[in-house]
C-alpha cells in the first residue's frame, strides 16, 4: 500500500505575509521574538522606531500576539536595526494592549534566542531598547544576566482608597516600566487565588488612576506588584505581578524585580551587590543585585534562565478575517 499523497500549499506574497518567530520562556514567562518578516522601521533612535511601529504598523503586534496565534501572557520582541554599533541587536517589546519600555525577563528571552539562532555568542553583549541600552552576559546557553537600565524609587508610602480593599499602601518606583510596589497581598501568592489576586490588582490601578498617583513626568502607573513572603528557603520575596492587559506575570518579572531593588536601596535594607531572589507566583526564581548610580539612582542586574521552545513562520493570509488578531 502506498502513502497517501500529501497537498503541499506554498504560501506566496499574493496569498499573504509571514513572519518567522522563536519562542521562548523565561521563568515560565512566554517571550516570541519576530526575526524576519517585521516592517522597514528606519535608521533611528529606538524610541523613534517603537512610535513608527505603533503609529503605522500595529497589525504585527496584533497579529503577533493576539489570538489565534497568540495569547494574553505572551509578551513580543521585534528584532530591528540600532543606530548604537556597540549593541548586538535593537529590540521593541510589546504586549496584548501596547508597547513596553524594556522587558527583563524578554531581554533574557531574546539574548538566549541570538545564542540559539548564532547570532552572538556567549560572553558579553548589549541590546538596544526604546528607554536605553542595557547589558547582557550569556554565561550559558540559557542563562543569562541583563543590567537593566537605572532605575528608582519616585515616591514612597503612597496611600490610596481601594474599593474593596481599604486604604493600601505602597511605592510607586520605575524599572524600565512604572510599577505600584504593594508589600502586603491581600490574598495568598499562589495560582490558586490567580482570580482574586488579578482583582485586586485591577482595582489598585483604577484607584491610582483615579486619585491622580502617577510617575514622573504625569506616565501611567500600568504595573501592579504585590508581595508577600516567599516558599522557597532560598527566597527573599514572592510577587504577583499584573501587566497592562490584565494578563499576570508567570515569571518574577525583571523590570519589576528592578523597582523593587530601587525601593530596598532607597530604604537602605539592601546593600549594593547584596543578592535578592524574588519568588514568581508559579515559583520560578531571578536573582537580583544592585550597584549604586548618581541621583539615588541604582543600575539593577537580574539573573534568570530561558529557553527555546518552538520555532516556527506565522502565516498571515490575505483572506483570513483574522490574520491581524482578534479583538
Amino acid at each position: 500500500m502506498g502513502l497517501l499523497a500529501r497537498k503541499v500549499v506554498v504560501v506566496t506574497a499574493a496569498a499573504g505575509t509571514s513572519l518567522r518567530v522563536v519562542d521562548s520562556h523565561t521563568a515560565g514567562e512566554p517571550t516570541r521574538v519576530v526575526v524576519d518578516g517585521g516592517p522597514d522601521l528606519g535608521n533611528g533612535s529606538l524610541a523613534s522606531q517603537r512610535r513608527r511601529l505603533q503609529d503605522e504598523h500595529d497589525d504585527l503586534r496584533r497579529a503577533v500576539i493576539l489570538e489565534p496565534r497568540g495569547s494574553d501572557a505572551l509578551v513580543g520582541a521585534l528584532l530591528c536595526r540600532t543606530p548604537n554599533k556597540a549593541c548586538a541587536a535593537g529590540v521593541i517589546f510589546f504586549n496584548n494592549v501596547g508597547y513596553l519600555g524594556m522587558c527583563g525577563h524578554g531581554a533574557i528571552g531574546v539574548a538566549v534566542t541570538l545564542a540559539h539562532l548564532g547570532r552572538v555568542e556567549l560572553g558579553a553583549l548589549r541590546l538596544d531598547t526604546p528607554v536605553g541600552t542595557v547589558a547582557v552576559d550569556l554565561t550559558g546557553p540559557n542563562d543569562a544576566t541583563v543590567e537593566n537600565v537605572e532605575s528608582y524609587c519616585w515616591r514612597a508610602d503612597v496611600a490610596v482608597d481601594v474599593d474593596g480593599l481599604g486604604t493600601v499602601h505602597g511605592d510607586v518606583a520605575w524599572g524600565g516600566n512604572w510599577f505600584f510596589l504593594v508589600d502586603r497581598a491581600p490574598v495568598p501568592l499562589d495560582l490558586a487565588h490567580e482570580a482574586a489576586l488579578t482583582e485586586a490588582a485591577r482595582r489598585i490601578k483604577a484607584a491610582l488612576a483615579s486619585q491622580g498617583v502617577r510617575g514622573a513626568d504625569g506616565a501611567e502607573i500600568d504595573h501592579i506588584e504585590l508581595f508577600g513572603p516567599p516558599r522557597a528557603d532560598h527566597a527573599d520575596s514572592r510577587n504577583f505581578v499584573l501587566c497592562p492587559g490584565d494578563a499576570y506575570d508567570r515569571s518574577p518579572c525583571g523590570t519589576g524585580t528592578s523597582a523593587k531593588l530601587a525601593c530596598l536601596a532607597a530604604r537602605g535594607t539592601l546593600a549594593p551587590g547584596e543578592p535578592w531572589v524574588q519568588e514568581s507566583v508559579i515559583g520560578s526564581h531571578f536573582t537580583a543585585r544592585y550597584r549604586p548610580a548618581a541621583n539615588g539612582r541604582i543600575v539593577p542586574s537580574i539573573s534568570g534562565q530561558a529557553y527555546v521552545c518552538a520555532e516556527a513562520t506565522l502565516i498571515r493570509h490575505a483572506a483570513d478575517p483574522f490574520r491581524d488578531g482578534i479583538g
